[in-house]
């Protein structure tokens, strides 16, 4: 049991490895697990690195590229890495990741879809892909909410899923974004997760996550997150 939910939890993690907002400072994804509606900024790259460790000790790290053209301002096209040490995985994920916006968040609800794909590189068989709707609804300038939902699949003994979650972002002021969030894959566990970003106004291009969550199976695994976004 205890093997099983670490690798529904990694997966989650990893799955929603998607885009950053332009905005300085509410901007859903990386280590996130609940994402928004919304691409990179067009004609920006972005580059999200984060750790995660596990309590008693696993955890993995992950590094995810992605780039939104101008020619296709509603499409973000990317990859991910991610290289775990646990009992279960325990080697590198690689796969394709695609966002696509149908309607902008500024609109008063956004509508998004993501897509991805990881690879064992070691076995070469799939290791997780997902199919989520992504919601966005702006309540306010400082505060939105972003809901998620779709299919997921994960190597393990129940490899298809229901994917659920759902966040709130507020902008608490000195630069820092407040999210919760909680999420799902059904049958099997639910998590929540608490954190902070700084994105410095001197210097947008980057943003800082500290984070903290629980996955309630047998032993409630504790999880915690420390990530990085460069834009370019």
């Amino acid at each position: 049991m205890r093997n099983y939910s670490y690798c529904i939890l990694l997966g989650l993690l990893l799955w929603v490895a998607a885009a950053v907002l332009a905005g300085p400072t509410l901007a859903a994804g990386g280590a996130h697990v609940v994402d928004d509606s919304e691409v990179e900024t067009p004609g920006t790259c972005h580059v999200e690195l984060w750790v995660a460790d596990f309590v008693p000790g696993d955890g993995y790290g992950n590094i995810a590229p992605a780039c939104t053209a101008l020619a296709i301002p509603w499409l973000e096209i990317g990859a991910a890495y991610a290289h775990y040490w646990d009992q279960v995985i325990g080697g590198p994920l690689i796969g394709p990741q695609m966002k696509i916006n149908f309607q902008p968040a500024s609109t008063g609800v956004g509508i998004g879809l993501g897509l991805n794909a990881g690879v064992n590189a070691r076995t070469g068989y799939l290791g997780l892909a997902g199919l989520t709707a992504l919601v966005t609804v702006p309540v306010t300038e400082k505060f939105r909410i972003n809901v998620n939902a779709g299919w997921s699949y994960l190597q393990s003994n129940q490899p298809n899923a229901l994917f659920w979650g759902a966040q709130v972002e507020l902008d608490v002021g000195w630069d820092l974004s407040l999210m919760m969030e909680a999420f799902g894959r059904q049958p099997g566990v639910v998590g929540n997760q608490i954190g902070l970003r700084f994105t410095p106004s001197a210097h947008p291009r980057f943003d800082f996550d500290l984070l903290a969550g629980t996955v309630y199976d047998a032993p409630n695994t504790k999880f915690f997150t420390l990530g990085v976004t460069i834009r370019f």
